[in-house]
């Protein structure tokens, strides 16, 4: 979410595009994203204050770094 927008203008870049072959930010197979799952309200909370405790999943490039969830 914090990220689409960034992720639809670099798209639009041409030739600058860093990834020309991968559809980025985007859930989707095939897809260059990373994901965070968070625990609690991202829009109420400051959760990177505490991101050992308050990042419950982190993904990137398709591989699981970190799965705490119940």
């Amino acid at each position: 979410m914090a990220t689409s927008d960034n992720a639809e203008l670099l798209a639009l870049s041409g030739p600058r595009n860093p990834y020309p072959e991968w559809p980025i930010a985007v859930i989707k197979e095939g897809a260059y994203a990373g994901i965070i799952l968070v625990e609690g309200n991202p829009l109420k909370n400051d959760l990177v204050a505490d991101p050992q405790k308050k990042f419950v999943m982190i993904m990137k490039d398709g591989k699981i770094n970190k799965n705490v969830l119940r």
